[in-house]
This record gives C-alpha cells, sequence and structure tokens, in this order.
C-alpha cells in the first residue's frame, strides 16, 4: 500500500506542476500583449496567490525620484486603501528585499522584527506569513513581489522557484507599461502646450492687425506732409510697420503649416466675397506702396466649396508677396478663370518675378503668382468645389482698386 500511495502522490505533484506551468505560460502571454499597468498588477497578484496557494498577494513598487517604496497593487483586506502607501526600508520586510535584493520567507510574522505592523492595523487584515520576492529588470531591483499568508505551510523552494520565474516576467512588464505610460504622459504635456503656443500665436496676430492698420493709415498720410523731416519719420514708421506686419503673417503660416494633419473645414462661399476679403487684408500694404490693384471678378453668384481659413491664408500670402516685391506704384492684377469643375485665381503683378531657372514654362515672361482652387479634396489642403451661381445674371465688371499717396 504504501508505494502505491507514494505513485498517487507524485501523480498528483506532476499534475499540479503542469498546472503551475501552464498557468505562469498563459500569464506570459498576458503579460506581453498588455501595457496598461493596472490589468498587469491585477494579473500578476492573480497568478502569485494561485501558484503558492496563498491567500493574497501585493506588489510593492520603488520609485526612483522619491527613492520610496510604495504599494502598487495588493488583494489583501481593503487593497484600494493601501495603493500609494510607504513602506520604510528599514524595519520592513518589503524593504529588506530591496535593500538586500535578496528572497525572504517567514513562515511566522509575529516572531519577525522586520513586519511592518502598521498595515495590517490600518487594514483589518492579519498576516501570518510572507514570501518576498524581488523583481528585476535588466540587473536593477524595481520592486518586490509578496505572496501573503500560505495556505498550507511551509513555503518549499518550488514556491520560491515558481513565484521567482513570475517576478522576472512582472518586471520588465510593469517597466514597459510604465515607460508607455510616462510616454503617453510626455505627449499630453506636449500636446497641450503645442495648444497653448498655437493659441497664443492666434490671439496675438489677430489682436496686432487692428492697431498695426492704424499705425500704417496715420504714417501713410503724414507721408504726404510737405515737410521732408516729418515724411522720412513717417517713412520709417511705414517700414517698421511693413515689418512688423511680415512678422504676424509669418506667425499665422506657422500655425496653420503645424495643422496640417487636421481635417479641412468646407463650407460654400462666394467667390467675390472671398477675394474681397482677402483684398481687405492687404489694403495697408498697397496703400503704403501706392500700387494700383486691378481686380476682374468671375459671374456673379459664383460659389466655391472650400476651407476658408486656409484658402484665405495662402491667397493672402500671394497678394503679400506681390506687394512686397513690386516696386512703388506698381501694378497688381487679380483675373478668375471659372472652369467646369474648379476657379482659378490668377496674381499678375511687374515685379521682379522669378529667375529663368525657375519659373515656370507656362507663364513665358510674365510673374504671375497663381492659387489653384482644387475640386479633389484628397489632392490638396486649399480646396474648392465649384457651385452654380444663385442666378442667371452673368454680368462681371472689372474692378480697379488704386491706393495713392
Amino acid at each position: 500500500m504504501p508505494p502505491q500511495n507514494t505513485a498517487v502522490e507524485q501523480i498528483e505533484q506532476l499534475e499540479r506542476r503542469v498546472k503551475i506551468l501552464t498557468r505562469l505560460s498563459e500569464t506570459s502571454a498576458v503579460l506581453n500583449s498588455t501595457l496598461k499597468l493596472k490589468p498587469l498588477l491585477s494579473t500578476i497578484m492573480d497568478t502569485a496567490a494561485d501558484i503558492v496557494d496563498a491567500e493574497g498577494a501585493s506588489v510593492l513598487l520603488w520609485d526612483a525620484k522619491q527613492q520610496e517604496l510604495r504599494f502598487a497593487a495588493t488583494t489583501t483586506g481593503e487593497g484600494t486603501s493601501l495603493i500609494g502607501k510607504l513602506v520604510p526600508l528599514e524595519g520592513s520586510i518589503a524593504g529588506t528585499v530591496m535593500r538586500e535584493n535578496r528572497i525572504i520567507e517567514v513562515s511566522n510574522v509575529e516572531q519577525d522584527p522586520r513586519h511592518y505592523s502598521k498595515i495590517d492595523k490600518a487594514t483589518q487584515f492579519v498576516t501570518r506569513s510572507i514570501l518576498a520576492i524581488p523583481m528585476r529588470s535588466k540587473n536593477r531591483v524595481i520592486g518586490v513581489l509578496e505572496a501573503i499568508n500560505k495556505r498550507q505551510l511551509p513555503w518549499t523552494e518550488e514556491d520560491k522557484a515558481y513565484l521567482s520565474t513570475l517576478a522576472s516576467q512582472a518586471a520588465v512588464a510593469i517597466e514597459g507599461a510604465q515607460l508607455v505610460a510616462a510616454l503617453q504622459k510626455a505627449n499630453d504635456e506636449l500636446s497641450h502646450l503645442d495648444k497653448m503656443k498655437s493659441d497664443f500665436i492666434a490671439i496675438t496676430s489677430h489682436e496686432l492687425r487692428t492697431p498695426l492698420g492704424v499705425i500704417l493709415g496715420y504714417a501713410t498720410f503724414l507721408q504726404e506732409a510737405q515737410d521732408e523731416e516729418v515724411r522720412g519719420l513717417a517713412q520709417k514708421v511705414v517700414n517698421s510697420a511693413l515689418q512688423l506686419r511680415r512678422i504676424i503673417e509669418d506667425l499665422t503660416n506657422l500655425r496653420y503649416l503645424e495643422q496640417k494633419t487636421a481635417e479641412l473645414v468646407l463650407e460654400d462661399v462666394d467667390l467675390h466675397d472671398f477675394i474681397q476679403q482677402a483684398l481687405r487684408e492687404v489694403r495697408e500694404l498697397a496703400e503704403a506702396k501706392s500700387h494700383t490693384i486691378t481686380y476682374n471678378p468671375a459671374a456673379l453668384g459664383t460659389r466655391v466649396r472650400i476651407d476658408t481659413s486656409r484658402m484665405g491664408m495662402a491667397l493672402v500670402n500671394v497678394l503679400i508677396n506681390a506687394v512686397r516685391f513690386t516696386p512703388d506704384k506698381g501694378r497688381i492684377t487679380i483675373d478668375i478663370e471659372v472652369k467646369p469643375r474648379e476657379a482659378w485665381v490668377r496674381v499678375t503683378d511687374n515685379g521682379i518675378g522669378v529667375t529663368v531657372t525657375t519659373r515656370a514654362p507656362t507663364i513665358a515672361n510674365v510673374p504671375v503668382r497663381p492659387v489653384l482652387f482644387c475640386c479633389d479634396a484628397s489632392l490638396c489642403a486649399f480646396t474648392a468645389t465649384m457651385r452654380p451661381p444663385r442666378n442667371k445674371n452673368t454680368e462681371t465688371k472689372q474692378q480697379l482698386i488704386n491706393f495713392p499717396k
């Protein structure tokens, strides 16, 4: 009979080993596929208690910045109340494991002076025995894994081996999850800062336009004074104001360039109103240089589907470029060409143009700066789709806008 009993016990032990190894293998797969810390810790504690037949388990993690060991998760007592609780390195079993980087087993904590009893008092939980394992990652101890209250003492060498295997897997997974969480936090902070910067640029550029327009207007008026000294000072004011205007435009361009991945906000707008709004944006600059702008509009009621903010930025930039690089008292012409599914806005000036090597072959020797309203939103950020006129009146009229000094 004794040999038969021994054989049955061996079979039961083998079955338990297979069960534990299977559980460890399944846990490893879960840990490798989970990047969030909370579900990781839950899986680790459940597995730890199961493979050593304990009542509960706890995970304590080392805070490298604060140089403190704290509870990260536990299944004992009121577990949530322990999260974040500090455990001293001196005068605690977990602290000793952390300091000395070694396994500690205690079958009766009442007889061990290292037991930190304040935790039991705070949670109304009775700790009788502990098996504490250091969690190592890249030759560093990042925390402690504890199994609490083994149902059938003593702790065995197999318990230590199984829990050590789990602790090694857990350390790698926890550190990976912490890195992902830190990266996500950094990305969130950067996104917040980027939004603050974009909002600041938008508000600043908007608020500066109005007073700058007043300055340009009065300075341009003073350029007509008879006193040569006054005219010279007024010219300096105009030059400085134009430089500030360029800075404002650069800020606006930067804001839109950084939003290049954002979705387009398309809306139906009247093409004539859209062009007039762009002309109002460059009025002060054109006045300062006494340019004449000729606008040849399309048929009344012509509508396009565009992202007005981005398309407006593109058209205003082209007009500012024409105003800036055309000599004083220059000529700038805006032509609208309506096609079956798209509209073209063509800006022509008598400025310096472009070099022969960079000039488009279809433009010949005339300095031309075209802006295309595309009909396919997937082609580019500046999009426009033709819409039929609202009425049958297709009359167009040339507009001559002269800004004399």
